[in-house]
């Protein structure tokens, strides 16, 4: 770890009737790339604040390192009281430079002279963005920093961030974001911190080590574990392997899609059976949609057939919305057709929480002040059902307004979920979501009988829930791809770089001749060797990974045994890097096998 700039010892924070932290010990050094995790309502945001110095603790000692420059980017920052972004940007004690400022927004596309009042989400947020980063902080404190922004935002931002000199700490329910860029993890968990020098992709790993070494403790006292996060009682190696088997099943869905897309397939289609016509939900013949001179869709069709979760990505005014509406009936083509079947019954969740009034409580929102509800047919009391939803169920009679902001979206969704339809409709949904709520959404979405329409920008929620991805660059062309995000991705880089190399000038003496054909590729005896025997190499460095990262996580090895940190610190280090290089020479010599 590096040098510590920011230290907190025996830090304590009184929060309603209880203790919200207690004897909580944190260390920020120089260039800390820190994962800060937990479960709505653990208190990630106020954590962000006491570091920033914007909530004094009630115990615990706060040590700075003189001239450190500590910045945070609110999740809903604060716009009443300005009359452009730009004087939003420039306000408080010690704001930014006009023309640093000026810079980050010419790279995030926002006008910084359009008015507050009337700036959309993501526009409010760039502004924010501009102003946090413009700072030149030693400490950047992210809280959901990808909210509102689209996917070309975002990739900008976290290239930003992989060049930062100083340290930052960020909430994010963006799995890809925070696999990306961290290095560190912080998790908030029943009141205590526990911190891992590993990132955010190994966090899941983690948490099951931790929570196994719980279950066996409570064994050897013969008492139950009480743990308010309820993994244990639905087993997380239980979770993970229901998780895998959900996954293998949209990696089948996904390849009958592909085959569906496929020129023979298309055709398959068409001169199908009854059978299969009628289970075709919504069907978009040569659709094209204008708006004055611009051309939002152009001559886009697809059958979607029951059972199809369909994820719609781009950037922000490439037309998502636009084609969510002529997909659903809301919105009539200019030229070509849609067909709705006649039975569809949608239910669509717009993340409006307007629709929760505050002064309500969870048993009017989902049950009308009653103890029963109605779930897709099937009766539930109403705290089994809170409880599926990860709330207490002891806070059925809790008032809207206390929740915070990603407990009023659980509790949508919640409500949304309980009602009869054949076709979902999810506009951003994980905005707010805490990792545990994207887990249970994702399982939902799976289970879920009917048809999915979902528009998003996180790019790991799209891979684990859409068997179909329509992928949107503005020109009006509509890219129809089995799969997810990954594979969407994955066909622009390759379009792209056909593209590029199409574009190239080519010398009259090659064009003249054809090229040679091509060499296959005989493995030497160590090439083959190494192909056969790298796959079992690699298993053996994830079992020695996982094992030091479980000695790792005694919070007490540090103090106890530094000696034996460090060596198991430098190993796991080692470890990565002789799999990193197993992995690149396997995936070389797989290539040159199919070759």
């Amino acid at each position: 770890m590096a040098a510590p700039i920011l230290s907190w010892e025996g830090l304590s924070l009184h929060h309603g009737s209880g203790w919200l932290f207690t004897d909580l010990d944190l260390t920020i050094g120089e260039r800390d790339r820190l994962a800060l995790i937990g479960r709505n309502g653990a208190g990630k945001t106020t954590l962000l604040r006491m570091i920033a110095g914007q909530i004094e603790a009630d115990k615990g000692k706060r040590s700075i390192r003189p001239g450190t420059r500590i910045v945070m980017l609110e999740q809903d920052p604060f716009f009443t009281g300005y009359d452009t972004l730009m004087d939003f940007a420039l306000s408080g004690k010690d704001p930014p430079e006009r023309h640093e400022v000026e810079a980050i927004a010419g790279q995030l596309g926002i006008d910084m002279s359009r008015k507050a009042d009337s700036a959309s989400g993501g526009e409010r947020r760039r502004a924010a963005l501009a102003r946090a980063l413009a700072s030149d902080p030693d400490i950047l404190l992210l809280d959901e920093p990808t909210n509102h922004l689209d996917l070309a935002a975002i990739e900008w931002l976290e290239s930003w961030l992989s060049r930062f000199n100083g340290a930052f700490v960020v909430i994010s329910h963006d799995r890809t974001f925070l696999t990306r860029l961290t290095k560190a993890t912080l998790w908030i968990d029943r009141g205590a911190i526990r911190r891992k020098d590993v990132g955010f992709g190994g966090y899941d790993a983690w948490m099951e080590t931790i929570f196994a070494e719980e279950a066996r403790a409570a064994d050897k006292l013969d008492a139950k574990l009480k743990i308010e996060a309820h993994w244990l009682e639905r087993g997380v190696t239980a979770r993970r392997k229901r998780n895998m088997g959900r996954l293998e099943k949209l990696y089948e869905m996904r390849a009958q899609r592909a085959a569906m897309l496929s020129p023979t397939g298309t055709a398959k289609i068409a001169l199908g059976s009854d059978d299969v016509k009628t289970k075709a939900v919504i069907v978009a013949d040569k659709v094209t949609k204008k708006f004055g001179d611009r051309t939002i869709i152009k001559d886009f069709t697809l059958r979607i057939t029951r059972g199809d979760r369909i994820g719609v990505v781009g950037a922000n005014g490439t037309g998502k919305s636009t084609l969510l509406k002529l997909l659903t009936g809301e919105l009539a083509p200019d030229s070509g057709t849609v067909t709705l079947a006649k039975t569809l019954d949608a239910v669509i969740i717009d993340q409006q929480r307007s629709l929760l009034v505050p002064e309500k409580k969870l048993r009017d929102v989902l049950a009308e002040g009653g103890d029963w509800v109605d779930v897709r047919g099937v009766r539930k009391h109403v705290q089994g059902y809170l409880k599926d939803f990860l709330f207490d169920p002891g806070m059925a009679d809790a008032r809207v307004g206390t929740l915070s902001g990603g407990e009023q979206s659980r509790l949508l969704l919640a409500r949304e979920f309980a009602r009869l339809s054949n076709l979902l409709v999810l506009d951003e949904p994980t905005n707010d979501l805490d990792l545990e709520t994207l887990d249970l959404l994702q399982e939902v979405i799976s289970d879920y009988e009917g048809t999915v329409l979902i528009v998003s920008h996180d790019r790991d929620f799209l891979d684990r829930t859409v068997t179909v991805t329509l992928g949107l660059d503005g020109s009006g062309k509509v890219d129809v791809v089995a799969g997810g995000y990954a594979e969407w991705e994955k066909q622009r880089k390759e379009r792209s770089a056909s593209s590029a190399k199409s574009s190239k000038p080519v010398a009259a003496t090659q064009s003249a001749a054809p090229p040679p054909p091509p060499q296959k590729t005989k493995l030497t005896y160590k090439d083959q060797r190494d192909y056969d025997l790298l796959p079992a190499r690699i298993a053996e460095i994830d079992k020695a990974i996982a094992r030091d990262e479980a000695a790792l996580s005694d919070p007490a090895l540090y103090t106890r045994a530094p000696e034996k940190f460090a060596a198991l610190t430098k190993a796991i280090e080692n470890a990565r890097a002789e799999k990193d290089a197993a992995e690149e020479r396997w995936l070389m010599l797989a290539e040159m096998v199919e070759g």
